[in-house]
């Protein structure tokens, strides 16, 4: 049959399952805007505030689902708005499709209004790209593009189309999507009896896992694998709930802010167990010094990362529940009772902590713990509030941390939390943020009550940018250079002339009744926790400094 460019979109977004999209409309896309007008009983389509705001959104739906997100942008800066957006899913693997629209192919070239090469300016952050002028390579593009953002080491994907692409027609045959299968072409049975051999050898393992591991959705597995070899668990900030928060094996998470307890036993461990992480400069700390005892085992979808950051022994190249499954098979069962308490005694004695007698960030997070039994998703901003959520909220499973790890971007996590519950609709959903970051993108506040999100925003308000300005409190000899946000913003105010309900904390007793009725309310309500301007994240590891030099803040008084 002959469709136009714009039929042929809506109908490979039908093909693939894809019933939500987030976007916002603009010249070149208008006819694709047009169809979906017609198609809306079968697709929803929420609008956002910015362009970055529904990049974010398809983000966190994506994140949350384990399906693939999918927005639409205009040209010019419309696309260009995507950009943070599209490197934030890049860095964090997550799989999105962003169609973008361009100026008519005889326009390419000429400077038109609002012509912008969006496919060379996002070369680098997406897993592939596509610029698409003839209507008859569209579908087959499309196709592609999903096929690219599921397989493997998933990842964005943009396919651009010029605007007389969208209108021209051609011949459409449907087609089903292909099935997407665990990527296991280049797991080698000599690597993995490898890696089984130094598991049986190990005295001393630990398990590291990262967000690789809670892609593959492999938290069976990892269970299995930690019963047979009895082998206490740490975790990246992307793999937060491959193994259960609430696990006495679990320590934590490692790094610069990693609890004492996971960066000690990766320290002292004779076999590193890694799963699905990529030893990011955050997580090893001085890499000359990262687990120097240790011989290591990598797992990892993506061989561009084996030996990358840290030299590895062994190495399986696959998708880790996949690999997990033969590595069970062959394994030793064993009990290390005496490694495992030696370690558990890190964990008892040298817990996270924080002073009880007034309101900081992590009551409000161990709070919200209790409050929704654990089974919340979360999404995060960037910065105090971020890892104070990664360290006091305890996940169960994957997918229940949405948050933005390689890139760090700030203002993330309200487009994704809008996302994030638009695909869970029965899930609490909570974005978390510090007042610098909810700046960022706090608009978004005007989509989740366009649509009645009952999203909770909580903003932990310490008027100041905290991280940037712990770092220079300890290491630039208090100079605060432009960290300080002491201005007349009332955030409350802000989320009720959008539309939203709006709470206040500044005492710990009002921390839990009032988090409760925010909970309760079934809205789109936010929450500002008014807590001290240098309240800081510990433990901490200083820059460059190795993993086991992790300090705390008794630590700091001692010295």
């Amino acid at each position: 049959m002959q469709l136009t460019g714009s039929e042929i979109v809506i109908e490979c977004l039908k093909e693939q399952g894809v019933d939500t999209v987030f976007g916002y409309p603009g010249g070149t896309i208008l006819n694709i805007y047009d169809e979906l007008y017609k198609h809306s009983d079968e697709i929803t389509h929420y609008l956002s505030s910015h362009e970055q705001g529904a990049a974010h959104a398809a983000d966190g739906y994506a994140r949350s689902t384990g399906k693939v997100g999918v927005c639409f942008a205009t040209s010019g800066p419309g696309a260009t708005n995507l950009i943070t957006g599209i490197a934030t899913a890049y860095m964090d693997s997550i799989p999105v499709v962003f169609i973008t629209a361009n100026v008519a192919k005889p326009m390419l070239g000429t400077d038109g209004f609002q012509e912008i090469d969006i496919v060379g300016a996002t070369m680098p952050m997406t897993k592939h790209n596509f610029i698409v002028k003839d209507v008859k390579t569209l579908a087959d593009t499309l196709r592609r593009a999903f096929k690219i953002a599921q397989s493997g080491r998933k990842g964005p994907v943009l396919v651009d189309i010029t605007k007389d692409a969208t209108a021209e027609k051609c011949e459409y045959k449907p087609a089903k999507p292909e099935e997407i299968l665990p990527d296991m072409s280049r797991v080698k049975a000599e690597d993995i009896m490898k890696a089984v051999a130094m598991i049986n050898e190990s005295k001393k393992p630990i398990v590291l896992l990262g967000g690789g591991a809670a892609w593959s959705e492999a938290q069976h597995e990892i269970i299995e694998l930690v019963k047979l070899i009895d082998a206490p668990v740490c975790d990246t900030l992307m793999g937060k709930g491959a193994f259960p928060g609430e696990n006495d094996l679990y320590l934590g998470m490692i790094g610069m802010h990693g609890t004492k307890a996971a960066n000690l036993a990766v320290t002292e461990c004779d076999l590193l167990i890694t799963i699905g992480a990529r030893f990011s400069d955050r997580v090893t700390g001085n890499k000359k010094k990262f687990a120097k005892n240790a011989k290591v085992i990598h797992i990892d979808i993506d061989d561009a990362e084996i030996n990358k950051n840290i030299r590895s022994n062994a190495s399986v190249v696959g998708d880790a529940k996949e690999v997990l499954k033969l590595i069970n098979t062959s394994v030793k069962p064993s009990k290390k009772s005496a490694w495992v308490n030696h370690i558990l005694g890190y964990k008892y004695d040298m817990p996270l902590a924080y002073n009880k007698e007034k309101l900081t960030g992590p009551m409000v997070i161990e709070t919200l713990y209790k409050l929704t039994k654990g089974d919340a998703i979360i999404t995060t901003e960037v910065g105090q509030h971020q890892m104070w959520a990664a360290q006091y909220y305890k996940y169960k499973q994957p997918k229940q941390l949405l948050t933005s790890g390689g890139l760090g971007t700030m203002g993330y996590g309200l487009g994704a939390s809008i996302g994030a519950k638009i695909a869970n609709p029965d899930k609490t959903v909570i974005n978390i943020a510090g007042d610098g970051c909810f700046r960022m993108n706090m608009n978004e506040i005007a989509t989740a009550t366009r649509y009645d999100v009952p999203i909770i925003q909580v903003v932990i308000n310490n008027h100041v940018l905290g991280m940037v300005r712990q770092w220079q409190n300890l290491f630039y000899d208090q100079r605060y250079s432009y960290t300080t946000l002491k201005d007349k913003v009332d955030f409350c105010k802000l989320a009720q002339a959008m539309g939203a309900e709006a709470l206040k904390i500044t005492k710990p007793e009002e921390c839990e009744k009032v988090l409760k009725k925010a909970i309760k309310m079934n809205k789109p309500v936010l929450v500002e926790c008014v807590i001290e301007e240098d309240d800081k994240v510990f433990p901490m590891v200083a820059p460059g400094a190795a993993i086991s030099e992790v300090f705390d803040e008794s630590d700091l008084a001692n010295k």
